[in-house]
């Protein structure tokens, strides 16, 4: 399991994810940023940062 706090790279955003895989943590953030912060594409450096900040689920 993996997790993700899109304010670890938006300061200001609450969005937290939980997926099974890095991919599905990608996907839903992707979803996120279209919907909520109104990306309509996501850069590269975007993606290597929310990569970077991607953590497993402490247990």
């Amino acid at each position: 399991m993996k997790t993700f706090a899109c304010g670890d790279v938006v300061p200001g955003c609450d969005a937290r994810f939980v997926c099974d895989t890095e991919d599905e943590i990608l996907a839903a953030v992707a979803r996120h940023a279209a919907e909520d912060h109104g990306l309509t594409s996501v850069p590269p450096e975007l993606v290597e940062a929310v990569r970077a900040a991607v953590r497993p689920v402490q247990v």
